[in-house]
């Protein structure tokens, strides 16, 4: 079992913009006021591709698909909430809090990464739960240590305690169960993804112990990553509003690690903060100030890690 991979699925976007459905509890999202929606898109896209091209230049082995105009898919750049990939060859489909957000989940996309040879054994579906209002939205609801067989989960509207079980039980994982909160307007709200508030490397662990209100249930998560050996880089709420804790580690050219995230995340970390980070990989950095500001997402959000076994 690996926890990082060198592959990654990323979708192009074609029509990005900021998305009035996933607005009502992602408070990460911003208004542009005065830039057109096909401005907002064109910058999009060039974050979007100067990022590709920086995974790329490192060896990281980037299959990117475009997205298609119709149906209208504004958050199709995020592609790790509706699919993860695992190495015996399973693909799991989730479903997603957004009605314009399951428009996303696209069998071509399944069809196209076998044509590259990966191979898909199974596809696991949990899109029903959909129709009972239950959500589970992917690898950014849940953090798998896929070494380690643990997977953490901040619950939410958007990552149902039960549904989660199920995943757990389904792919063989220890369920790690907390509630994680930010200040918006003066109130302690849920944070609406565990991979904004926490990132799980190899060797350490990214995580704003601060967001996890109760006590007993931040001391249960620190200790789980304790007991795995990871270092853990403890961040801020300021910080996490800058996006860094949503970062990913992935590998590039001879299975050296880079730590991906976003230039206002990498602003944001202190030099402390860096040292710890750089003792385990290379950190990789690229501006993405429209998509995090539209998006409400960032670096890891944009990454579905593709572990699936090759032919």
């Amino acid at each position: 079992m690996k926890q990082t991979t060198n592959s990654i699925l990323m979708i192009r976007p074609v029509a990005f913009r900021m998305n009035e459905q996933t607005a009502v509890n992602n408070y990460y999202q911003k208004v542009l006021d005065g830039l057109l929606p096909a401005t907002v898109n064109a910058k999009a896209q060039q974050e979007f591709d100067a990022f590709v091209e920086k995974l790329r230049a490192v060896g990281v082995d980037v299959t990117v698909v475009d997205d298609t105009l119709n149906p209208d898919t504004p958050d199709s750049i995020f592609p790790n909430n509706w699919i993860s990939f695992h190495e015996n060859g399973d693909v799991a489909l989730y479903p997603m809090f957004a009605e314009n957000r399951r428009e996303e989940r696209r069998e071509e996309i399944l069809d196209m990464l076998e044509d590259n040879d990966f191979v898909i054994n199974n596809i696991v579906d949990y899109t029903s739960a959909e129709e009972d209002g239950f959500f589970l939205e992917g690898t950014g609801s849940l953090l798998l240590d896929r070494v380690n067989n643990k997977a953490y989960c901040a619950l939410s509207p958007r990552a149902d305690e039960e549904l989660f079980i199920e995943f757990c039980e389904d792919f063989d994982y220890a369920p790690v169960i907390f509630e994680a909160y930010h200040t918006v307007d003066g109130e302690r709200k849920l944070i609406y993804h565990t991979n904004v508030m926490m990132c799980l490397g190899e060797t350490f662990a990214v995580i704003c112990s601060d967001c996890i209100d109760d006590k007993k249930e931040r001391k249960m998560v620190l200790d789980n990553l304790k007991e795995n050996g990871k270092e853990i880089v403890l961040i801020t709420e300021a910080q996490v509003n800058n996006f860094a804790g949503n970062m990913l580690e992935v590998r590039g050219a001879n299975d050296k690690r880079y730590l991906v995230m976003s230039t206002s995340a990498y602003q944001s970390l202190t030099p402390k903060q860096i040292a710890q980070l750089e003792k385990h990989a290379e950190i990789l950095s690229s501006s993405l100030d429209t998509i995090e500001a539209c998006g409400g997402g960032s670096a890891r959000c944009m990454m579905a890690e593709i572990f699936l076994p090759k032919n």
